[in-house]
């Protein structure tokens, strides 16, 4: 039984029952689950946690779900101590969280695991997204254990890797001429003329709460206690602004101390609007034409943008932007101190941590966890 109780606008405050819906009619705000947070912390204890299945679902009781789960063994990834990459950049107590080993290779698999339950409990017998890729091979991925149809948009140029690896859950694969952005501009038409589940669309309230998950798996597995600094790539925004919400959560509920993270994300210079924004000193984010080898994390008009500033601003925390070519050695770096083969964006995420302890913005000894979204051999071609 869920503790979900509600939607609810993240602008306007107005409240709406839990249906396929992602956006508020007022004001078109986005729309936000809410849960029965009293009668969780009656029930939700670490033991509880611990005696779960070693994937994501054990945090059940605090995602927006009914009755029988969408499992394919995603989440609790591990956390790595990370005492060579560490040494070599000047960190005593860097941690990578690797989420290469989720089942399709991406943390995508966690936010997919719950839009897809939804889309069951909705009654859908179709479920559709828009992709750079990484989401599209979980999407087809997670429909094919549900027995459900699945369209994946995506764009033409995207990494041919990622194509095969979507390919072969026989989705409908739709390729469109154009960014992300237009690829995603299609399918919000779409939503109004079939009715699909639409896990980034219709479905994205439900879906977002999937990235919770790793916060809560962070602060478990360092002993139930938050970071000092968490260092994440940021596309639309969303898995950072998740990252943070989770662990709150759970400092709401009494199961880690009071959160004082810093939260520092990171994007590929070529696409880069939530940092242009963060220098700026404004929460205005003005969409960009992506030009970037990172193309998992190639967002020109990032939905999340506004409140990815917020979270980086209210924690004390940054945003950085770093080259291709900084991303690529970033990726060789992971991979030759820690025997980890990151894709793009986790080269983003370790040349952006480079230039922090450089820069003195993260200190020697703070422990600091940096997030691995997804497999190298997705987006081998950068350094073939």
């Amino acid at each position: 039984m869920s503790y979900a109780i509600s939607l609810r606008c993240r602008k306007c405050g107005g409240e709406y029952p839990l249906q396929p819906i992602n956006l508020c009619d007022f004001c078109f705000g986005p729309l936000e689950v809410t849960y029965d947070y009293k009668s969780i912390s009656r029930c939700v204890t670490r033991g509880k946690i611990d005696s779960g299945p070693s994937t994501m679902w054990r945090y059940q009781d605090l995602l927006p779900v009914d009755g029988e789960v969408i499992d394919i063994g995603t989440g609790f990834t591990p956390l790595v101590k990370a005492d060579n990459l560490g040494q070599e950049i000047g960190l005593e107590q860097l941690y990578i969280k690797n989420d290469c080993l989720n089942p399709t290779y991406s943390f995508k698999d966690r936010v997919v695991a719950v839009a897809i339950t939804k889309a069951r409990e909705f009654g859908f017998t179709t479920v559709a997204c828009a992709s750079t890729g990484n989401l599209a091979s979980s999407v087809a991925a997670h429909a094919a254990k549900a027995r459900l149809k699945s369209y994946v948009f995506i764009p033409t140029d995207i990494e041919r890797s990622k194509i095969i690896g979507t390919s072969i859950y026989k989705p409908t694969l739709v390729a469109v001429q154009g960014s992300y952005d237009q690829v995603n501009r299609l399918c919000s038409k779409l939503v109004d003329t079939y009715h699909w589940g639409f896990i980034n669309i219709n479905l994205r309230p439900y879906y977002a709460e999937g990235s919770k998950t790793l916060g809560y798996e962070v602060a478990e597995q360092l002993g139930w206690h938050a970071p000092d600094c968490v260092v994440a790539p940021a596309a639309s925004g969303l898995l950072f602004t998740r990252i943070w919400k989770g662990l709150n959560e759970l400092s709401m509920l009494g199961l880690i101390e009071p959160v004082n993270t810093h939260m520092h994300l990171v994007q590929a210079a070529g696409c880069s609007p939530i940092v242009n924004a963060f220098k700026a000193g404004t929460l205005h984010v003005h969409p960009v034409e992506p030009n970037t080898i990172a193309k998992s994390i190639a967002i020109g008009n990032p939905a999340d943008g506004y409140y990815a500033l917020k979270t980086a601003r209210e924690s004390g925390g940054t945003a950085w932007a770093v080259t291709d070519e900084e991303l690529v050695n970033g990726m060789k770096l992971l991979a030759q101190t820690e025997g980890i083969f990151a894709e793009t964006a986790g080269g983003v995420v370790i040349a952006g941590l480079q230039k922090m302890v450089k820069s003195g913005v993260i200190k020697r000894n703070e422990l600091t966890v940096a997030f691995i979204t997804g497999a190298g051999l997705k987006t081998q071609e950068v350094v073939s």
